[in-house]
């Protein structure tokens, strides 16, 4: 009797509603494992393209390498003299061949022909670890085609894919052996029957269950698991759609290759030389990115993680790795665990920037605070949170009135290297207040050491006082090592395998007071031209030459080469007064052909930094600029085609540094107006008509009309100037 009373003692928990519960259960569980399938078929859908093309990159490198190297493997215990008089040449020959065979060669016994398909075993498993897959989007045959299309599904179901598998294994992991001793409570009979351990720990897994359940659909995964397995379910996109999506996103097309091929970069290198000791701390914290809208590549995980972990440092990655986006995912990460209040200072060249990439990137409000209405801003701000972006000059002016801050991100951090200087106090000042501060830059600190020292006595007075000229000195790992508790910095080098060809950034600007003068008596005389090289008018006013020369002093500390392309002579002539001598050119029109190439050989001769300046419609084919890093475009261009041409002069397949492209843009111009007209449907015919025989012999035939889009633009500005929004 007193079983049986135990038992009525939780009534609610047995009969018609447990059962329901447990089919609650069961019905989750089984949309967890439907989730994983489907990325699972996802991703077998990919890996039956990408691991033949990737045994045959590895074919062609054992290829190539001589059979002597067996012996290198064996320590010189191999004798091949039976191999090389039978043919062998290759360690490939060798991986290539059964042991059947290799012992029916004269001179090799058994245990030779182990020995040898063993010793190039090893160097096929370790080339087969260095090998990567480069997507050439300007050649496309059919298996990159269908590899494409296949890591289409995967991009396209985004961050969430990855998201909704982890939280299903989890939650597999957890309610599988709650169901299955809850499932005696679904039955009064069999409870009836049951002893009083068994009884009691069937109620305590209903009751666990029931929490379980709570707790999925507080995280909303029921709908989370439904909308990936329907994104993964999707019809295969076609070739045009695929290699379209593929030119706008191939950083996460490359981050997923990475991933799947198992060919990301050396770990130490990719995680900054860190000690163990950190690098076990940072991995262990698990990122939040569930206010993300975009998957991180493996470094920028790690250097989002760093930032948290560590609390105050500086990230100092080279240009192009993406400082931003780390950033940007760890204030997310702070975000979804409840903070509300964060703060971004940086040059006003970028503030803009900043504004799009954390809308673009997350769910975060960003707020800037800047201009005559930054007091009214830093209010709403204050009362409502968010992201607060404001420039190192209209920080200052900004009360200090208590806020709590949860994070402080310094873009450009070399702007405050001089401790002396009113804007370096004044972040000095936040940093004090904030319990995670940032500082990015691209500059190389191993060759700055007392600049370093500068910057890090904002967040570890402690750790400036060990730092010295020695570390430097002792060359970059070395003086990386010394800093680590505070610095992570990675060069392209270091996660090669994880990036795309081509990185592509859209550097956005506001316009000076002189920048808009110029641009309005260019829309009023109704001169398209004229309005498209107005933010150049004014050289010392320009917000572009401003950004420009930014981009260019960085790629100086970095040693990198820069192209600068623009469509107008006298754009060239006010970029090669701000850059000075160490700028070759330009290139123009009616510069002989013998004499554009000496000015190209010139530009690539040398080691290091060099700038080359050249007009986007000079040179034709045939005009090299591989030695270049770095691409900037003055302004958007009518024809698509003409930037992709330019691009292709420096970007050639098989180079074995990332070109990254800088597209300079002025909000609210001819610039915004051309970007999201020829972003539309005509701009997708040409990503789709560039690649035919007909664009590589008439790409004029598949671009947009300038007389009609000038047409256009022209009286869509002036109606817009003459009309402001209040």
């Amino acid at each position: 009797m007193t079983d049986t009373g135990a038992g009525a003692a939780r009534p609610a928990t047995t009969g018609r509603a447990t059962r329901e519960l447990l089919a609650e259960a069961a019905a989750l569980l089984s949309r967890a494992r439907a989730v994983r399938e489907d990325h699972a078929r996802a991703v077998d859908a990919v890996r039956a393209v990408l691991d033949p093309l990737l045994a045959s990159l590895a074919g062609r490198e054992l290829a190539a390498i001589p059979v002597a190297r067996l012996k290198d493997v064996t320590e010189g215990r191999l004798r091949l003299g039976a191999l090389e008089q039978a043919g062998f040449t290759t360690v490939g020959q060798v991986h290539g061949t059964a042991r059947y065979d290799l012992r029916l060669i004269p001179g090799v016994g058994a245990h030779t022909a182990d020995q040898a398909l063993a010793a190039a075993g090893q160097i096929a498993g370790a080339v087969r670890e260095t090998v990567s897959v480069r997507i050439d989007m300007d050649a496309p045959d059919d298996t990159m085609t269908a590899l494409v299309i296949a890591l289409h599904r995967l991009v396209e179901a985004g961050p969430d894919a990855r998201r909704a598998v982890e939280a299903a294994g989890r939650l597999a992991e957890r309610l599988d052996p709650l169901v299955s001793a809850a499932a005696p409570a679904g039955r009064r009979l069999r409870m009836l029957f049951t002893g009083r351990e068994a009884r009691t720990r069937a109620l305590d897994a209903v009751a666990a269950l029931g929490a379980a359940l709570t707790e999925a659909a507080e995280q909303e995964l029921p709908m989370l698991f439904g909308q990936v397995s329907v994104d993964l379910l999707r019809a295969p996109e076609s070739a045009p759609g695929a290699w379209v999506d593929f030119e706008l996103r191939s950083a996460e097309y490359y981050s997923l290759l990475a991933e799947l091929s198992g060919s990301g970069p050396d770990r130490d290198a990719a995680e900054g030389f860190l000690p163990a000791g950190i690098a076990d701390r940072v991995r262990a914290l698990r990122l939040d990115d569930s206010r993300l809208r975009v998957s991180l590549r493996g470094y920028q995980s790690f250097g989002a993680r760093f930032a948290l972990a560590q609390k105050r440092v500086v990230i100092g990655d080279e240009m192009g790795l993406g400082k931003t986006v780390q950033a940007i995912a760890a204030l997310a990460h702070l975000a979804a665990r409840g903070e509300s209040h964060f703060l971004v200072v940086c040059p006003a060249s970028v503030l803009i920037n900043w504004s799009r990439e954390v809308r673009a990137r997350s769910t975060l409000r960003a707020l800037p605070v800047h201009g005559a209405e930054r007091l009214a801003a830093y209010a709403e701000w204050g009362a409502g949170g968010g992201v607060a972006l404001t420039t190192f000059d209209a920080l200052r002016t900004l009360p200090e009135d208590g806020t709590a801050l949860s994070m402080l991100v310094v873009d450009e951090a070399h702007f405050v290297k001089n401790p002396a200087t009113r804007r370096a106090q004044a972040v000095a000042g936040w940093a004090e207040r904030a319990e995670h501060v940032l500082f990015l830059t691209g500059t190389p600190m191993e060759n700055r050491v007392e600049e370093f020292r500068s910057l890090v006595r904002q967040l570890r007075p402690d750790l400036a006082d060990v730092v010295s000229s020695t570390h430097g000195a002792a060359g970059s790992q070395a003086f990386r090592r010394a800093v680590a508790p505070a610095y992570l910095r990675r060069n392209q080098v270091d996660v090669l395998a994880e990036l795309p060809a081509l990185v592509h950034v859209d550097e956005w600007e506001e316009f000076s007071a002189g920048d808009l003068e110029a641009y309005r008596e260019a829309v009023a005389s109704g001169q398209f031209m004229r309005m498209r090289r107005a933010a150049y008018a004014v050289p010392a006013a320009s917000a572009k030459l401003e950004r420009l020369r930014e981009l260019v002093d960085e790629a100086r500390d970095n040693g990198l080469k820069v192209v600068v392309f623009s469509y107008f002579r006298e754009v060239l002539a006010a970029v090669g007064e701000a850059l000075g001598p160490e700028a070759y050119g330009p290139i123009s029109g009616s510069l002989p052909a013998a004499r554009r190439q000496e000015l190209v050989d010139a530009f690539s001769a040398g080691d290091g930094h060099a700038v080359l300046l050249s007009q986007i419609q000079a040179g034709g084919t045939g005009l090299n600029m591989q030695a270049a890093s770095v691409v900037i475009l003055c302004e958007p261009q009518i024809k698509p085609t003409l930037e992709h041409q330019a691009v292709a002069r420096a970007h050639r397949m098989g180079q074995v540094r990332t070109v990254q492209v800088h597209r300079l843009l002025a909000a609210d111009s001819v610039d915004q107006r051309m970007v999201e007209l020829l972003a539309r449907k005509d701009r997708l015919f040409d990503a789709y008509a560039r690649r035919s025989d007909l664009a590589e012999a008439a790409p004029d035939a598949v671009d947009v009309s300038d007389g009609e889009l000038a047409r256009r633009i022209v009286e869509e500005e002036q109606q817009r100037l003459a009309h402001p929004p209040d």
